[in-house]
Formats: structure tokens, sequence, C-alpha cells
């Protein structure tokens, strides 16, 4: 069973996808910040993590280039959640280490490929 991280503060999208994604058959733990976020990358070792963007603390951005510039995190996919859909999200997103990018309100099915796809086999 795949371990995915969850660095979401919006309680209400943190509980509906941790449980639709949790019905799916995946291990979820979460963080409410971006430094928290940073921190269970290394504690926890997911597969995967789902980074939103707009986080306190540390922005998602921030985050992730912690997480890239960790040895210990580098290599974990992770994919970008944004409710910002606007043009150069997505290149700003990959340029700050994501290896990928959706937008919210999260369209479950599309998230379950990025998802399968980025997940080592």
């Amino acid at each position: 069973m795949a371990k995915i991280l969850l660095v979401e503060d919006n309680e209400m999208n943190r509980d509906m996808l941790s449980r639709r994604l949790q019905k799916k058959g995946y291990e979820i733990v979460m963080a409410f910040d971006g430094l928290k976020g940073v921190e269970m990358a290394e504690s926890e070792k997911p597969d995967l993590i789902l980074m939103d963007m707009s986080l306190p603390e540390i922005d998602g951005w921030e985050a992730t280039r912690r997480i890239r510039g960790n040895d210990s995190t580098k290599g974990i996919p992770i994919i970008a959640l944004t409710a910002h859909a606007m043009v150069g999200e997505r290149e700003k997103a990959i340029e700050a280490g994501c290896n990928d990018f959706d937008t919210k309100p999260v369209e479950l099915q599309r998230l379950l490929e990025k998802i399968q796809q980025l997940l080592p086999k």
C-alpha cells in the first residue's frame, strides 16, 4: 500500500481528499503547514507528496524546494495542488521541483491517474 503525504492547511479539503484516497487503498499521513510537510517528508518517507501551494509558515513552493534540497527526500514525487489555475502556475510548480500539477477543486479520477503515473512500480 502506497503512503501519501497530504500537505494541506484547509481542514475541509484535507478531510475530503484523505477519505477519498483512503477508500482507494492509500495510506494517508497529513501535515497542516509547509514546515510540518518538510519535516514529515523526512520522518514518514512517503511514496508521494500532494503539496498545497498556499500554506502557512512556508508556502508549498518553498517546502518543495527544501524537500528537493534534502538528500533523503529529493526523490519523492510531488504533485502541486492549487486553486490558482492561472497561466504559468504549472511551469512555476515544475521549476520549484514538483513532478506534476493539479488544480482544486480536485477532480479525483484525474488526480488518481497522476498519482499512478508517479508512484514507483
